[in-house]
């Protein structure tokens, strides 16, 4: 088992799955990857699809949606920098009902899917790593489908700003509240009136799809109690946890 306490990212690559790999596996690996730009709302991956390529964030945010028959989408997952956007489809062939689209403009490390699926299936380092980030993920998950059902828009649109914010590292991105509300599920007027809300209380401005946080710390006690779960969640399993914490403790937040 791999021992999560002494992994470093000094020199390392920016996604953190990666920077746990053992130094000569990780080189042989990124030998075989290119650096990709994936634009505003890009699909990184189909429903019912297997996936082209495997990519690595290195900057930005994707999200796992699951989609309706009357059109309508809703969150129920995130992927930023810290493992695989396409670790579900390596466990096996079963149907994978979401798609995944990318927030805002991001990189990425990427290789074909198919030479990826024949590492995980014979490297154990890299099939341990890659399941610590599903084994969070699926937690992460079932946060957010509970969330989306019992939590009101407005600490909700506070919990999922904040969860971009600890992925992103930055307190401004280029978000539409058509899309924010496509993430939360709801009606565009119902995120309108939460950001207005928000931006009301001084916690942040918005402005022609630009959001800035302007009291993140503030923001967090606005927010659900599903940041602190996931945001605990995040620090705990995923790969590179400790590089996490350290941070968290620097600038007083986890993941």
């Amino acid at each position: 088992m791999m021992d999560w306490k002494k992994l470093s990212m000094v020199g390392q690559p920016s996604n953190l799955l990666l920077a746990a790999l053992n130094p000569s596996y990780r080189a042989a690996l990124l030998a075989r990857m290119r650096t990709v730009t994936l634009a505003p709302k890009e699909i990184v991956y189909e429903a019912d699809e297997t996936p082209k390529y495997a990519h690595f964030l290195t900057s930005g945010v994707a999200s796992i949606l699951v989609s309706m028959s009357n059109g309508a989408s809703t969150e129920v997952g995130i992927w930023g920098r810290e493992g695989l956007v396409e670790s579900f489809h390596l466990l096996g062939n079963a149907r994978i009902p979401q798609r995944c689209i990318v927030h805002m403009e991001s990189t990425a490390l990427r290789m074909p899917f198919k030479e990826l699926q024949k590492e995980f299936q014979e490297n154990q380092e890299l099939r341990e790593c890659v399941l610590l980030g599903v084994q969070s993920q699926c937690a992460i998950l079932g946060q957010l489908a509970a969330c989306n059902r019992l939590h009101e828009a407005e600490p909700r649109l506070a919990r999922w700003l904040l969860m971009v914010r600890d992925r992103t590292e930055s307190d401004t991105f280029l978000l539409t509240q058509e899309f924010l509300a496509i993430m939360l599920g709801a009606r565009r007027t119902t995120v309108t009136a939460a950001a207005g809300e928000l931006q009301r209380r001084g916690l942040i401005q918005y402005s022609r799809g630009r959001i800035r946080l302007t009291d993140a710390a503030a923001l967090e006690n606005v927010a659900c109690e599903c940041y602190e779960t996931v945001r605990d969640m995040y620090a705990s399993f995923y790969c590179g946890a400790p590089e996490l914490d350290v941070k968290a403790q620097a600038r007083g937040t986890f993941a």
